[in-house]
């Protein structure tokens, strides 16, 4: 089990170039049983973000089918505080013949899995817990490696890798989307700078937040454009319409733990067995060790009776107040992709997210498919989104219209 108040750390001295700091870093993890990852020693100093700590051959389920070689990684990235992490991850690099400049690279960002160890994309089996995602989400992501693009992946910080996992913190996800970039041009020379943010649900969230600070995170890097599909927004409003008894929100229950936990990775204050009512600790034990399938099997417990009575919630609101779409702009050009059908992030959601983006005068473009639901709209949205790059990466701007 993780507990982020409990976790002792292994300190070892190296001064992060960007940060002009002593830093720290665990040697060590909660290596889960289904996807163990491997760190290997510790590494020298200085550990800039993006070095590459560990390279090693990928061939479960998480590995790209048509990719020539696909890697698990560890990398260093920077928390939400500014703070020296490792992160984990996998670059997948098409056969393809590397065009003049390298290979464009996709860098995905993952909806929700949970905050587990054993919730990391890149230790997925075929028995994984979250492998009825993943397994949705790998047949688009083998599309865009079969058409000549490096596809990378990043567990996010705290997941697969020492520290607790800061749920829908945007700043530390636009981190970890970033960095592995740097990482996976370590692995192969002919890894390009061009590169697109992509990701889904709780990713599009992060790929919004790397579409505003990824181009001055890595200057030395071409962020060309984002993708955001199903972007999560909202989440600073789900605590208090759970905590009013709205029975509406039955099904955002099961988020209510890990939502919980993310804050208090970032917020040790936040305590979510003082928030959470007697009835609902079970839920917050699956969040612990389990993945979001966990937490939606344990048995339903009434919507009134999430919270303890009087329950204050004002850091907890806080924080995710912070974590909003309101709170940026994309900087660079961005699709957002959204399905009619989907009852997790609904039309209405996104629309008011982009006109808020039009507003403050970025360039976005806005397609919708009827009928796709929360995941459907991944697959659905693949042409689009090829389209999209393509024609970003031909020097060619946002489809007009949208704005």
């Amino acid at each position: 089990m993780k507990d982020v108040r409990k976790k002792r750390f292994t300190r070892i001295a190296g001064r992060i170039v960007a940060l002009g700091a002593l830093v720290s870093m665990v040697a060590c993890s909660n290596a889960n049983a289904e996807g163990s990852l491997s760190f290997g020693e510790e590494p020298p100093a200085p550990l800039s973000p993006g070095t590459l700590v560990t390279s090693h051959d990928l061939t479960e389920s998480a590995a790209l089918p048509s990719a020539a070689k696909n890697q698990r990684v560890t990398y260093m990235s920077q928390s939400a505080s500014g703070e020296a992490i490792l992160v984990s991850g996998v670059v997948a690099i098409p056969k393809t013949p590397a065009p003049v400049g390298g290979w464009p690279v996709v860098s995905w960002a993952h909806g929700t899995t949970g905050v587990a160890d054993a919730c990391a994309p890149s230790a997925d089996t075929p028995n994984g817990r979250v492998h009825d995602y993943l397994s949705v989400v790998d047949q688009t992501l083998d599309r865009w490696v079969e058409n000549g693009y490096v596809v990378v992946q990043t567990d996010y910080e705290g997941l697969g890798t020492p520290g607790g996992h800061p749920y829908m913190n945007g700043t530390s996800e636009a981190n970890a989307v970033t960095d592995i970039v740097r990482a996976a041009r370590q692995i192969d020379e002919h890894v390009g700078k061009d590169w697109f943010a992509m990701g889904h649900s709780q990713g599009g969230q992060a790929v919004v937040f790397t579409s505003a600070i990824g181009k001055d995170r890595a200057p030395e890097l071409n962020l060309k454009g984002a993708v955001s599909i199903a972007p999560g927004n909202g989440t600073a409003q789900i605590p208090e319409l759970v905590a009013s008894g709205n029975q509406s929100m039955a099904g955002g229950v099961p988020f209510v733990p890990i939502i919980l936990l993310g804050v208090q990775a970032v917020d040790p204050s936040v305590v979510p067995e003082q928030l959470l009512s007697d009835q609902a600790q079970p839920l917050l034990e699956a969040a612990r060790t389990g993945c979001l399938a966990a937490v939606r099997a344990v048995p339903p417990v009434p919507v009134d009776q999430i919270f303890r009575e009087g329950a204050d919630l004002t850091a907890l609101t806080a924080n995710l107040n912070e974590q909003e779409l309101t709170t940026v702009a994309p900087k660079v050009p961005t699709l957002f992709a959204q399905g009619t059908a989907d009852v997790l992030v609904s039309v209405a959601s996104t629309t008011g997210a982009v006109e808020d983006f039009c507003a403050k005068g970025s360039a976005v473009e806005f397609k919708t498919y009827e009928g796709a639901d929360h995941r459907g709209a991944i697959a659905a949205s693949y042409e689009d989104a090829k389209d999209f790059t393509s024609r970003i990466l031909a020097g060619g701007r946002v489809t007009p219209g949208t704005c």
